[in-house]
C-alpha cells in the first residue's frame, strides 16, 4: 500500500501544557536519543547487547492498567491470566478501547499517558488500557530497550487476545497509540494481532536504530494507520511508516520549541487536541521531501488525528 502524506502547516496551537547487537540501518553509529523525561543520551548503536540483569519477561513484567468514566483518577490493574479480576473490573466489551504505549525511560505515570489518557476519556465513553513496559523500556542499554520494545508488542498482543477471547470485545474496536519507542511498538502490536486492530497511531515514532529494522512500523499494521511526525531525523523516524503520515511544520521545528524534545513531545499534545477537538487540517503531498520543505499543494485534505480511524478514507 502506497503511504498517503500530508503537510500540516501549524502557526498555533491550542492546550499545549507548560550477544553482539548487530548495526542497525544506514544511519551513524553515535546518535541523540530522547528518554520519556525529555533527556538526550548519546547512544552507540553498536553497543553489545549484553545484559547482566534479570532477563526482561514481558508477559511477567508488564502492567496494564484499566481507566473509564468510572475511575478516571485510579486504575484497576488487569492481570493476564486472571479471568475473574477482568470479569470484575470496569471494562466494558461494547466500548471502544484504547491501548496506550510509552517510550524510553517512561512509565505509567508519564505526560504521554496523563495527556492521552484525559483526552480519550474526555472525548468518549471508552476503556483505556495504560501499559507499563518500563521494566523492558528503562534499559540504559537503548539495544536492549528497542529487542525489549519488540519483545513487549507480541506479549500486549496477546494480552489484548486474551482480554477478547474472556470479554467477547472485538478487535477491530481497539485503538492502539504508542510514543517514540511506543510508536515503534504499536505497529508491533498490532501486527501481531494480524493487521486486524481498527486504529493504530504511531506519534512520533523512534528513529535512531529502527531505520531498515525488520520491527519497524508498518503500514498494514492496522485497518487503519496513521503517524504523525514531529522531530524528523533526530529523536524521530524520517520516513513514512503508515497508510497516512502527517508532518506538521514540515515534521520538524514545531511553533513554540525551542529544544529537540520539545518538538519530540508534541506529537502527543497536538493527538490529544485532536482528539477532543476532531484534529487539524493535513494537505496532501507528491512526496515526503514536499512536506519536509512545505511545498505540498494537491487538492486533497485530511484531518490528523482524532478518534475515529479514517477507514474507507484512503
Amino acid at each position: 500500500m502506497v503511504p498517503i502524506l500530508f503537510l500540516l502547516g501549524l502557526t498555533f496551537v491550542a492546550a499545549v501544557p507548560n550477544g553482539i547487537f548487530i548495526p542497525r540501518g544506514t544511519g551513524p553509529r553515535y546518535q541523540h536519543v530522547q528518554d520519556g523525561l525529555g533527556r538526550l543520551h548519546l547512544v552507540d548503536l553498536w553497543q553489545p547487547a549484553t545484559d547482566f540483569s534479570a532477563r526482561y519477561n514481558p508477559d511477567r513484567d508488564n502492567v496494564y492498567h484499566l481507566f473509564t468514566r468510572k475511575n478516571p483518577s485510579v486504575s484497576q490493574p488487569i492481570l493476564p491470566g486472571n479471568e475473574p479480576l477482568l470479569k470484575a473490573s470496569n471494562f466494558n466489551p461494547a466500548y471502544r478501547t484504547a491501548v496506550l504505549l510509552h517510550g524510553w525511560f517512561d512509565n505509567a505515570t508519564g505526560n504521554f499517558n496523563a495527556v492521552l489518557l484525559a483526552a480519550f476519556l474526555a472525548a468518549e465513553d471508552m476503556n483505556v488500557i495504560v501499559v507499563d513496559w518500563s521494566a523492558g523500556g528503562s534499559n540504559p542499554n537503548y539495544g536492549i530497550a528497542i529487542e525489549n520494545t519488540v519483545l513487549s508488542g507480541a506479549a500486549v498482543a496477546r494480552f489484548i487476545s486474551w482480554v477478547n477471547n474472556v470479554t467477547g470485545a472485538d478487535v477491530a474496536k481497539y485503538h492502539i497509540a504508542g510514543f517514540s519507542l511506543g510508536g515503534q511498538q504499536a505497529g508491533i502490536v498490532g501486527r501481531n494481532l494480524g493487521g486486524k486492530a481498527g486504529y493504530v497511531t504511531g506519534l512520533d515514532p523512534a528513529g535512531p536504530g529502527w531505520d531498515g529494522y525488520e520491527h519497524t512500523f508498518k503500514p498494514s499494521d492496522g485497518i487503519y494507520t496513521e503517524v504523525i511526525h514531529t522531530n524528523v531525523g533526530f529523536s524521530g523516524y524520517l520516513e513514512p511508516l503508515a497508510q497516512v503520515d502527517f508532518y506538521p511544520n514540515g515534521g520538524d521545528k514545531m511553533p513554540g520549541c525551542w529544544f529537540i524534545p520539545c518538538n519530540h513531545d508534541r506529537c502527543f499534545y497536538y493527538f490529544a487536541e485532536s482528539i477532543r477537538s476532531g484534529g487539524f487540517t493535513g494537505v496532501k503531498c507528491e512526496s515526503y521531501e514536499h512536506a519536509l520543505v512545505g511545498e505540498c499543494h494537491l487538492e486533497e485534505t485530511l484531518q490528523m488525528g482524532g478518534i475515529e480511524p479514517k477507514t474507507g478514507l484512503v
